[in-house]
């Protein structure tokens, strides 16, 4: 017991915040005791490959001393002679932080783990039938998690034992868990751009700091967060298309303030719209404040502006109204205009040809000019 588990992908089809997506699904199961554990991810990269080994240990509450694979790229970078393989660095580095062997099967012989191929067809359709309806990632591998434990009250064939018992049973001749996890976090320096963003791989991630900021990013399977100053600043979910913006309405609401008509037609609130984080709700709200500030797009009065919006109105309704007030604070003078500037205010006023005759009479170096 707790020697050996067998560990594959396969696919799944899922309604994630409204489409349909293919999912990677992981899955390891125990050959004694007939527990299994399935995580899903948007690609079945390496990084996704060795974070669910990860939390497959945390489930089991150790680690198999033995773990039979396919020839996947992820863990084989080279195959040699009969079952030897050359293995990838970083998964090297990965089993001997958790110190458990790998084993890989023939080539086109799946019979080799037949076990976790037969608990592949049997969570399928039985928890992946209908199609599932989630909102994110985390609540796609919440209710993966819910029905591996459902499955742990059941028998399989005839044995005497449910998979939770036998399981139970299996769990003191794991390996213990050590005293921390790999960190398989990517991490990389950048900069924000003129649009508030940073780029990561192929695409753009928003960020609430100002332009030319220097930061950390931290690229997880399924979150892209950005670091500075020792603080995760923003975190988003990490989008495998490329040249994608992925924008947070709430990184943009300091430029929103001075400018809010620009609202209506932002990019961020299409996507919050998307991923249903602008609800119907917001909208209604939205117009209560529209109807009450006026037009979309006003500024708000502010305490500058009050008093002359306030004399405007009263001057529409009432022409003996007061002038508009003086905005100047009290005490301070208006500075007085020198001779030169206020003879050029009054020029203004004279015809072209006599502003003309006054320039080369007044001017000092034509006078002078002259009178050389």
């Amino acid at each position: 017991m707790g020697v050996e588990g067998q560990v594959d992908w396969y696919e799944a089809a899922v309604d994630l915040a409204g489409e349909r997506q293919v999912a990677q699904v992981w899955v390891v199961r125990s050959m004694a005791g007939g527990a299994a554990y399935h995580r899903a991810y948007p690609r079945a990269t390496q990084q996704a490959f060795l974070d669910a080994h990860q939390h497959a240990f945390h489930y089991f509450g150790g680690v198999f001393r033995r773990l039979r694979y396919d020839n996947l790229s992820s863990a084989v970078k080279k195959m040699l002679r009969g079952h030897q393989r050359q293995e990838t660095t970083r998964f090297i580095a990965f089993r001997s932080h958790w110190q458990f062997e790998a084993v890989f099967c023939t080539p086109a012989q799946g019979h080799e783990k037949g076990g976790v191929e037969g608990e592949v067809g049997y969570f399928r359709r039985n928890h992946l039938v209908p199609i599932p309806q989630v909102a994110s990632w985390d609540d796609l591998n919440a209710r993966l998690l819910q029905a591996c434990r459902a499955d742990e009250q059941r028998v399989i064939q005839e044995r005497a034992l449910t998979v939770g018992q036998a399981l139970a049973l299996e769990r003191p001749h794991l390996l213990p868990l050590p005293a921390e996890d790999l960190d398989l976090t990517e991490a990389q320096e950048g900069r924000v751009d003129g649009k508030g963003c940073v780029p990561v791989r192929t695409n753009w991630y928003s960020t609430p700091l100002p332009p030319g900021t220097q930061v950390r990013v931290r690229v997880a399977p399924t979150t892209v967060s950005i670091w500075h100053a020792g603080r995760e600043r923003a975190c988003h979910p990490r989008c495998y298309r490329r040249r994608q913006q992925v924008l947070d309405l709430e990184h943009y609401l300091d430029v929103l303030v001075h400018k809010p008509g620009a609202l209506a037609g932002s990019t961020p609130l299409a996507q919050w719209r998307a991923a249903g984080r602008w609800t119907p709700v917001h909208d209604r709200f939205w117009a209560v404040l529209r109807e009450t500030a006026g037009r979309a797009g006003r500024h708000p009065p502010n305490d500058r502006t009050a008093p002359v919006g306030a004399t405007a109105r009263v001057r529409a309704t009432d022409p003996g109204a007061p002038a508009r007030p003086d905005q100047r604070r009290p005490g301070c003078r208006r500075r007085p205009l020198c001779p030169d500037r206020a003879a050029a205010g009054a020029a203004r006023t004279q015809p072209i040809a006599d502003r003309v005759r006054a320039r080369r009479v007044c001017h000092p170096t034509i006078a002078l000019g002259r009178r050389l």
